[in-house]
This record gives structure tokens, C-alpha cells and sequence, in this order.
């Protein structure tokens, strides 16, 4: 019989991030232990306040529930069905962190990724640039944070430095239908790949016409958030008409849920990525594994563990512009699992 457990743990972030919801400086996960005979499967539950549709306390709620089933364990909430996924995956598996095989845990090879420029100020997000920008083929900079006359020179000054890095720009809603349509337009000289969530979600009617006639292609990223049922999914992207989608596991309601947005996108034509969300090397490790068996040569948007004071050392390690799996570096979980 499985038995379930859990704990709570806080991460610090090495330095304070910028984000559409305001400042970091610590980030709550919980971790999923599930036990059989000797053997330990874990996955991280870790969704993202004023972003997930669950809340900390429901979290709470939900797993203390868990941990009296006996072996039935299942969940509406996105982030534990996350982490229930990943935790019977890593059992079955003989709980090795190995959820999935591939070259990428077999013969240590990296999987693509972006160079995220946090919000911060121009000067700081101008130097993280410089730090990026001859290591990544795709830059990722979030704007909608400070003064939209700086972040056009950020975005000018990114082209300038390169004229062939695929720049993805992430406004997570910032934008409100109307200035949204001038904004596509200023920028749209400098080659911009796609952008994220130009609009905040739920005004699909708005989102459809920019789909439409924006002259640069349009990402779905929060839209996809609480949106569950295969029905559903099918509609919103039948009517919007994306480009692309960003798929978060964690908030999205584990892999399962995410090959539903892949099988819809790939039937209408539509191209994704993979990103993670401020997980740990656990909750990240998870998603890595899983994106190298899909068969997509996008650049995804992976390799936020390092942002940790405390994080938990792992295979894990980025290289130039790649996530790898060294299946000859060790885990560390003692602190989790004391």
C-alpha cells in the first residue's frame, strides 16, 4: 500500500525578483512523499500566488486531506495533481529522480533554453542583458513593469547587440486592449519573435482581434490557467487563433493536462514551449525530464533553480544556453527528507 506525506518548505531567493505580482524574496513549495516498502517518489507542489487558481491555505487543506487515503490519492487543484503525477511517476520508477529516460538522463544532453531578463530597473535589466546576450540564442525580458519608453530602448538595444537573437517578450496582462495595439506596432521593427499574455486573461473577444491583427505573434500563457477540460481547451483555441501557448505544468494540472494543450495546438496548427515556474531543482528536474521525450526543438523556457539560496543540489546544471542532466552528479535531499 502507498502512503502519502508531505512538508512545507520556504525558499529564499538569492536576490529580489521582479514579477508581475510584485517583488520576491522567499517562494512556499510543499513536497508530495510517496511511500512504498523502501522506496520514496516525490513530487513538489509549488503553484504561484495571484497566478494559480489555488490558494495556499486550500493547498494546505487539500494535502492534509491526501495524507489520510489509503493509496487513492487524486485532486482538482492543478498544483498537487502536479505533483501526485510526478510522485507516482518517480515511484514507479524506484525513486531515483529518473521520471522519464531519454538522452537527456542517459547521455547528458542539454535541452535549449532562454535567457530571462527579470523586471528590475533599466540599468539593471540593461546589465543582465549584457550578461546574456552572447551566451543565449533567445532572450526572454519581461515588460509592462517600468516606463514603456525604456523598455523600448531595452528591446532597441537588444537588436542592436544582435540582429539574429529571437527576442520573446512577456507582458503577463500588462497591456489594456487599446494601448496594446500601439505598443505591437512600435515594437514590431525590431524583429520580435512573439509575445506573451499581451492582455490581462478573460477578455478573449479583445484577445481574438489582436490574434488577428497584431504584427507580431501573440503567446498564450495565463489564458490557459483554470481552463481544465479538453472542451475547453479545444474552444478557447479554436476562437482566439494563437500563435503560440506557454505551457506550465505546475499551473496547468501536471503533464497529462499539458499533452491535451499539445494534441489541440498541433491540430490547429499552433507551436508551444514548455516553461517552468519558480520550482525548485525538484519541480523543475520533473519538467525537464518530461520536455525532452516531446520531440520539440523550441527553445523552452527552463533553468529558474538557480535563482535559490537554498535549493537542493541536484544532476541539474545550466551550460551556455542549455539545461543538462549529469546522471554522474548526485542529489542532495538530507534537509528535505531529515
Amino acid at each position: 500500500m502507498i502512503q502519502l506525506d508531505f512538508k512545507k518548505y520556504l525558499f529564499h531567493f538569492k536576490n529580489e525578483i521582479g514579477t508581475s505580482r510584485g517583488k520576491m524574496r522567499t517562494r512556499t513549495s510543499w513536497f508530495i512523499f510517496l511511500k512504498e516498502n523502501d522506496k520514496i517518489g516525490i513530487g513538489e507542489v509549488a503553484p504561484l500566488p495571484g497566478l494559480s487558481i489555488e490558494t495556499e491555505s486550500e493547498v494546505e487543506s487539500e494535502l492534509n486531506r491526501l495524507k489520510f487515503l489509503n493509496s487513492n490519492f487524486s485532486s482538482t487543484l492543478p498544483s498537487i495533481i502536479f505533483a501526485l503525477e510526478t510522485a507516482l511517476l518517480d515511484l514507479q520508477n524506484g525513486g531515483k529522480r529518473i521520471l522519464f529516460h531519454s538522452p537527456f538522463t542517459n547521455q547528458n544532453v542539454g535541452i535549449p533554453i532562454n535567457g530571462l531578463i527579470w523586471m528590475n530597473d533599466f540599468d539593471k535589466m540593461k546589465s543582465e542583458i549584457d550578461s546574456k546576450i552572447n551566451i543565449y540564442k533567445c532572450i526572454k525580458i519581461k515588460i509592462g513593469s517600468i516606463n514603456f519608453e525604456d523598455e523600448i530602448e531595452l528591446i532597441k538595444y537588444i537588436r542592436n547587440k544582435s540582429a539574429d537573437v529571437e527576442i520573446r517578450l512577456d507582458a503577463n496582462g500588462a497591456f489594456d486592449f487599446n494601448s496594446a495595439k500601439e505598443i505591437l506596432n512600435r515594437i514590431s521593427k525590431y524583429k520580435i519573435h512573439s509575445i506573451e499574455q499581451p492582455i490581462a486573461k478573460n477578455q478573449i473577444e479583445n484577445l481574438k482581434v489582436l490574434c488577428e491583427t497584431s504584427p507580431i505573434p501573440i503567446a498564450l500563457d495565463e489564458e490557459l490557467i483554470g481552463v481544465n477540460d479538453f472542451e475547453s481547451k479545444l474552444k478557447l483555441i479554436d476562437f482566439v487563433k494563437p500563435h503560440y501557448l506557454v505551457l506550465k505544468p505546475s499551473l496547468l494540472g501536471g503533464f497529462k493536462s499539458c499533452d491535451e494543450w499539445i494534441e489541440i495546438a498541433e491540430k490547429n496548427n499552433v507551436s508551444w514551449w514548455i516553461t517552468s515556474a519558480l520550482e525548485s531543482n525538484i519541480g523543475l528536474n520533473s519538467i525537464a525530464e518530461w520536455t525532452a521525450t516531446l520531440k520539440n526543438n523550441s527553445i523552452h523556457g527552463l533553468g529558474t533553480g538557480e535563482l535559490y539560496k537554498n535549493n537542493f543540489t541536484s544532476p541539474l546544471s545550466i551550460k551556455n544556453d542549455k539545461l543538462f542532466f549529469n546522471p554522474n552528479n548526485n542529489w542532495d535531499l538530507t534537509e528535505l527528507l531529515k
